[in-house]
């Protein structure tokens, strides 16, 4: 199989991966085509019950020539090195990327996981983004 070097730290690697499967535990007990924040709700839990730090509704702010402008608020950061942004679309758009893009430059944060819940296998709605 072929692999691309990562750009992150071994152990962002494997927080990566550890994240990606409570997603997955959380997707296959509830399946597709619940709210967003069902999903919201249950992949805290399974993080928690992984042992796994995170942060819920996390405020960052957003700065233009050194002024706050306003708050953001990321669904969940996790161990204070990985933006989570959950969705339950039908398709997740370019957009969605670009939010995604947007906090990690906000957030400083090197890596996020787009995961859309929407979908009958999850693997398909993941996106890993990096900057």
């Amino acid at each position: 199989m072929f692999r691309i070097q990562s750009v992150l730290s071994p152990e962002l690697e494997a927080l990566t991966h550890y994240v990606i499967g409570c997603c997955i535990t959380v997707h296959r007990e509830l399946g597709p085509g619940l709210l967003e924040r069902v999903y919201g709700r249950a992949v805290p839990l399974e993080l928690r019950h992984a042992g796994i730090s995170f942060e819920t509704d996390k405020r960052i702010p957003v700065m233009y020539r050194g002024k706050i402008l306003c708050h953001q608020t990321l669904d969940v950061v996790v161990a204070g090195q990985l933006v989570l942004e959950l969705k339950s679309v039908e398709h997740l758009a370019p957009v969605h990327r670009a939010q995604v893009i947007c906090y990690l430059k906000i957030s400083q944060l090197p890596v996020g996981l787009l995961i859309n819940f929407n979908v009958p296998i999850l693997q398909d709605g993941i996106k890993r983004i990096v900057l």
